[in-house]
């Protein structure tokens, strides 16, 4: 009987470790289109990075409260604790599009561009 339990609990441990987070999906630093951007160019995807930077960092504070939650819970219902997301998506998201935030402002600054590349502080 307690080899069943012990299965049973494997079992859901491996179900939930599928459910514990997405992988990351970093946008590349230099990308195909960038030898044919203009400065309205640089500036619309400029803007556009901070906004998902935004979503990004809400997202990471959201996924820190939740393994907070699912660590103290863990501590009473340990097959929880495969629910936990360790795979940090939303900060490595976020470290690839300020690579590629520098990556524009330095294009921006080598077509002189008038328009200020925004940039955005660390989310970390």
């Amino acid at each position: 009987m307690r080899f069943k339990t012990v299965t049973a609990f494997a079992a859901i441990g491996v179900v939930l470790t599928g459910c514990a987070g997405r992988a990351p999906n970093p946008v590349p630093t230099v990308q195909p289109t960038d030898a044919f951007a203009d400065c309205a160019a640089i500036l619309i995807e400029a803007q556009a990075n901070n906004q998902k930077m935004a979503n990004l960092a809400g997202d990471q504070g959201a996924k820190t409260a939740q393994n907070v939650a699912a660590g103290v819970v863990g501590l009473f219902i340990w097959p929880v604790w495969f629910g936990m997301d360790f795979q940090g998506s939303a900060g490595i998201e976020i470290e690839a599009l300020q690579a590629r935030q520098q990556y524009l402002a330095a294009g921006a600054a080598q077509q002189h561009c008038t328009a200020a590349v925004p940039q955005m502080a660390t989310q970390q």
